[in-house]
């Protein structure tokens, strides 16, 4: 299969950093493009004309631009499909919807949300029953403050690569990974990248699995600003161990993404934390590769983060009806949903698509473990997180600091930042 190279999840990640309200998150994937019609007829609901305007990137227009033929046949309503680059989509919005000249419709990813919704850009999308056709943990990341705001098409997450030639059973603890790692007698047990800047998104399976999530949850499932989890005990043995992999050299922060990758491709390591962007690479070289749930290192499951892309209803829009009726029941169907992967090669949100892509088995695996996970937070209060989580990562496993005291000092200043 043709799989994206680059992570679109990780872009939320790395600029939340600096997500004030005019911050663009998120990044975009290249694939090949194909593209076939929808299937699903509107209903006359929508039949009453005007247009609608579409942001969407580069790879998935394809796709839309025979939804939109469809859409229009059925409903009179004509889409107007804008290609925009994805980096720069969520501060064109913000700057362009409050003045009356942006899209009905946008494409972006689930983590922006929280900043769209405080700075009033996007609406509330009604899916009533549909709603069950979607993967939950896609419903849960397109929802802030009990509200759905969008129609999610795709979902991603990290997975442990295994060398099924060096390995042959997947491990069921961080333990047993490195145990038979060290078995393998390759140059490395183990391998993900950490940077020396830290990287909490890929490490948070590990530390989830001390039971220290980022944030708590309301009655709703949403998160919660004001429960803020990280430095709580579990917190503080993660960091602990941090430092134990460390000094052990399991962990390192000269470990970047291309050397984690060049490494597990060439042979020298067992085991690769990844997402889907490096199997082409790995299929490529031939590796006998197997996909497996992420192994505990605390104890508990190891949950990584989730995240999720879809389409957003702009405030500001003058048909909300027809935008509603394109979302729900064009983008949201089985049939765009199917043809949305087979451009992007991400888990479909649609369930119905997601059970038809599992036929291939990457697919298959990533969406099995994604199931597991938890969506990345969209609420603001994550950039305060972001900015000081890596780092105090990297000062841990690199030994330069105690990690008890260091992990309750950038709990502390979290706090402030949050509460600024």
């Amino acid at each position: 299969m043709k799989v994206n190279t680059r992570p679109w999840l990780l872009g939320g990640a790395l600029t939340a950093i600096a997500a004030l309200s005019l911050t663009a998150c998120g990044g975009s994937g290249s694939a090949e493009t194909s593209s076939s019609p929808a299937t699903e007829q509107s209903s006359p609901a929508a039949a009453s004309g005007g247009e609608l305007t579409v942001w969407v990137d580069a790879n998935r227009e394809p796709v839309l631009k025979e939804a939109a033929a469809d859409f229009e046949k059925q409903s009179g309503v004509k889409v107007n499909l804008v290609i925009k680059d994805f980096s720069k989509i969520q501060e064109d919005f913000l700057r362009q919807v409050p003045t009356g000249k942006g899209p009905d419709i946008t494409i972006g990813a689930h983590d922006w949300l929280g900043n769209l919704v405080n700075n009033g850009v996007v609406q509330p999308v009604e899916l009533g029953d549909k709603a069950s056709d979607f993967q939950d943990v896609s419903i849960n990341a397109m929802s802030y403050e009990g509200s759905t705001y969008g129609v999610p098409y795709a979902t991603e997450n990290l997975a442990l690569l295994r060398n099924a030639d060096l390995v042959d059973e997947a491990p069921k603890t961080f333990d047993d990974m490195i145990k038979a790692g060290k078995e393998a007698d390759t140059e490395f047990p183990f391998l993900v990248q950490v940077t020396d800047v830290g990287d909490p998104f890929h490490a948070y399976p590990f530390q989830t699995s001390f039971g220290a999530p980022v944030f708590g949850t309301d009655d709703t499932g949403a998160y919660d600003a004001t429960d803020l989890q990280i430095g709580n005990e579990g917190g503080v043995e993660f960091a602990k161990w941090l430092a134990e992999q460390g000094d052990a050299g399991t962990l390192k922060t000269s470990i970047d993404g291309d050397i984690a990758k060049e490494k597990f491709v060439s042979g020298d390591s067992p085991f690769l934390l990844t997402g889907p962007w490096n199997v082409e690479a790995v299929e490529k070289a031939k590796i006998n590769l197997a996909i497996d749930p992420i192994p505990s290192a605390g104890g508990e499951q190891a949950q990584p983060f989730v995240a999720v892309q879809g389409f957003f209803v702009s405030s500001k829009t003058e048909n909300l009806l027809a935008a509603t009726e394109f979302l729900t029941n064009y983008i949201g169907t089985e049939q765009v949903q199917t043809d949305l992967y087979e451009v992007g090669n991400r888990p479909p949100a649609n369930k119905a698509a997601f059970e038809a892509a599992k036929s291939d088995e990457v697919i298959a695996s990533f969406g099995e473990v994604g199931a597991s996970g938890v969506p990345m937070p969209n609420i603001p209060e994550m950039a305060a997180v972001w900015e000081f989580w890596g780092v105090a990562e990297a000062e841990i496993i690199d030994g330069k600091a105690d990690p008890t005291k260091r992990w309750k000092q950038m709990t502390e200043d979290i706090e402030k930042a949050i509460s600024k």
